[in-house]
Order: C-alpha cells, then sequence, then structure tokens
C-alpha cells in the first residue's frame, strides 16, 4: 500500500481504543455490522484534527455536523452500512453518507452489540438506573456470548441484564425512575389488565429491540426500547409488565454518561489535545405528538 493511501495514526488510535473498550469479538456478528466501516486516508501535507464525534446513529445531520466541527473519525453506535451495497448513488440517504464523508476524509467505526454485551457496557447502564433509586440484591446476564470463548478481562459479558430489587416497587414508580433518568416525558407501558397486578421484584432490561434477548427470561417488568405489539401481548397475558422508551432514548444517554469519558481517557495518553464530542444533531426519529401537535 502506497503510503498516502494509509489510514491517519488517530484513526488508527481510536479504533484501538474502541476495540480495548469493547471487544469486537463480544458482538453478535451472525447478524451485526461492527468494526471501521468507513476509512479515511493519511493526508498528504498536515495532519487530520484530533477530534470524534459521537452519534447513536449516523444520519445525513450528523454527517454534516461532523464536517462542521472537523471531526476526523466518527464513533456510530449503530452501524449505517449494515447490508451489502450495490452502488453509492447520491439518490440513497446512506450512500450519500458515504460520498460525503468520503470527500471530507472522515472515518466511521461502529462498536454496537459490542457495546451491548461488555460489563459495564449500555446494559449494565440501564441496570443502574434502577441502582440509583434503590439497591440492587442480584444482577445476572440475561443471554450469555455463544460461540466461543471471551477475550481476557470480558468475563461475564453478555446480552442484556436481569436484576433484582431488594423489595418490590410499584410499576408507576420505576416507570418514573426510567423517564426521569432518560429525560422523557412520556413513555409507553404495557401491562396486565386482570389481576391489574403492579408490584415489580425483578426486572429484565435490554437496550434497542430486546425482546429476542429477554424473551427467555423471567421478570416482571422487561425495559427495552421498542417491542411489537404482539410480543408485548403474549408478556400480559403472562402476568408481565413492559415499558418501551423508543429505540434510541434507551442507548443514547450511554454515549454521553459514560463512552465519551472512556474513549477520551483511553486516548488522552497517546494524543495530546485529543476532544470526543457528542453529536447533537442525534435524536430519536419519533415523537410524542398530542393532536394539536400535529395539526399544523
Amino acid at each position: 500500500m502506497e503510503p498516502s493511501l494509509q489510514s491517519p495514526l488517530f484513526t488508527r488510535q481510536v479504533v484501538q481504543a474502541m476495540r480495548s473498550l469493547y471487544p469486537e469479538e463480544l458482538a453478535d456478528r451472525a447478524w451485526d455490522n461492527v468494526g471501521l466501516l468507513q476509512e479515511n486516508i493519511n493526508p498528504t501535507s498536515g495532519s487530520v484534527p484530533p477530534r470524534v464525534l459521537l452519534t447513536n446513529d449516523l444520519t445525513l445531520a450528523v454527517a454534516e455536523e461532523a464536517i462542521l466541527k472537523k471531526a476526523s473519525v466518527i464513533v456510530s453506535y449503530h452501524p449505517f452500512i449494515f447490508r451489502g451495497l450495490k452502488s453509492i448513488t447520491l439518490n440513497d440517504p446512506h450512500q450519500r453518507i458515504v460520498l460525503r464523508l468520503a470527500r471530507h476524509n472522515i472515518a466511521v467505526y461502529s462498536p454496537h452489540t459490542a457495546v451491548d454485551a461488555v460489563p459495564g457496557g449500555i446494559n449494565d447502564w440501564l441496570a443502574d438506573i434502577l441502582a440509583q433509586h434503590a439497591t440492587l440484591t442480584k444482577r445476572t446476564v440475561a443471554q450469555p456470548i455463544r460461540g466461543g470463548p471471551v477475550p481476557a478481562g470480558f468475563e461475564g459479558a453478555g446480552y442484556g441484564r436481569l436484576v433484582e430489587l431488594d423489595q418490590p416497587r410499584e410499576f408507576a414508580t420505576l416507570a418514573g425512575w426510567y423517564a426521569d433518568e432518560l429525560g422523557m416525558s412520556s413513555v409507553m407501558v404495557a401491562r396486565p389488565r386482570r389481576p391489574p397486578g403492579t408490584m415489580i421484584r425483578t426486572v429484565a432490561v435490554c437496550a434497542g429491540s430486546g425482546y429476542d434477548v429477554l424473551k427467555d427470561v423471567d421478570a416482571d417488568l422487561y425495559v427495552t426500547g421498542e417491542m411489537t405489539h404482539h410480543n408485548a401481548l403474549r408478556l400480559t397475558m403472562l402476568g408481565k409488565h413492559v415499558l418501551t422508551v423508543f429505540h434510541s432514548n434507551s442507548e443514547r444517554g450511554f454515549l454521553r454518561d459514560v463512552l465519551r469519558g472512556q474513549l477520551e481517557g483511553a486516548l488522552s495518553a497517546e494524543v495530546p489535545g485529543v476532544e470526543v464530542l457528542v453529536s447533537e444533531e442525534d435524536g430519536d426519529p419519533f415523537e410524542i405528538w398530542t393532536p394539536t401537535q400535529g395539526s399544523g
């Protein structure tokens, strides 16, 4: 490879730091697409800015934000390239992102389910919302890693978490804790009609769309980003409660609260002046409206 076509040192340092924090071996590669999804090149003169932009989803608006803020690497929790591309044109928004970022020499790395699985990762962060308000007497992995050994130091990795509270709490109380901590004025709930039980002792959590991870876990309450009608209906018929907070709302706060500091700390020793920014353009595509809000 020609020296001019090598990846910049800073990009390689970001990738190494992310892999050390969230090993790609922990991701569910049966369907997920993690790793360095778009590479940039070492400039012929000067160097790339030591600036990372963190985002939950890489949209056109986030790509333009990265360009404006002169980021050289985007760390996008969700992979923006998920299936094979047969063309790269301006007609498709995801393909347009590829072209815009290539023009401005910006790389993209995605950790996705590696962040879900790692101890202390996004699902432990969701469980910790409960731990801020109540004592947890037990915490276990909902779905252990399958298919081989995990990297040293990451024993106990897996998807989802099942926790037990020190004493039963009202369902509405737990729903309020999650709404407050995630900055939401409203959340979606599904609960049994008969009998209308409300006391919760065990809680299963999984970021994103978590039913497939949690479906074999026995809990009083299931907390996730989203769940289909029929899956929620099944759980309520079993006497269970469901709390959904919209897909990326169950994930985005982790970037701000945890990942930003971790990545900046991992890079600062080797990269003086490194900056890790959290996107201001990133947001869940869904909003809750009252009828009058939508009339305009």
